[in-house]
């Protein structure tokens, strides 16, 4: 086989496993619904079912969305962080590699952090007073269940 044919042969072997992918993601695993808001998509995955109902019962259900706690503002930064866990949590999901109770990451922690403290500037203030160092603050260390179980 020449160098040509096995070029076309490798590329459409690529095309192919690429167009797979694509459809398996936006066709099965409804892949079109993570580029929205919608806090149902979140729950496409059985293990984030549960966090899904818990949302619905919290009282930030009111206020917020998955994406207002869960991604950072800004079009680029949002859609960079959906696709970086996407990839992760396809990947964890598919291979069976995810513990049991869900752990946050440490970018995703911060990334929430950054949504409390946002949403509640004055009772970050009023705690701490004119001397803000917002970076020694930890809202969901106290408030770890704050927005999917109350």
């Amino acid at each position: 086989m020449d160098s040509f044919v096995l070029a076309r042969v490798t590329l459409g072997m690529a095309l192919g496993a690429a167009f797979g992918v694509g459809a398996y993601t936006f066709v099965y695993a409804k892949g079109g619904s993570y580029l929205t808001d919608r806090p149902e998509a979140c729950a496409n995955c059985h293990v984030m079912q549960e966090y899904y109902n818990a949302w619905i019962k919290s009282s930030h259900r009111a206020v917020a969305v998955c994406n207002d706690c869960h991604t950072p503002g800004g079009l680029l930064a949002k859609y960079w962080t959906k696709a970086w866990n996407g990839y992760h949590h396809s990947y964890a999901f598919t291979t069976g590699g995810f513990p049991d109770v869900l752990q946050i990451k440490p970018q995703n922690r911060e990334i929430v952090e950054s949504a409390c403290q946002r949403c509640h500037q004055t009772i970050i203030g009023a705690i701490e007073g004119p001397q803000r160092d917002s970076s020694s603050l930890s809202c969901v260390r106290c408030h770890a269940s704050v927005g999917h179980f109350q």
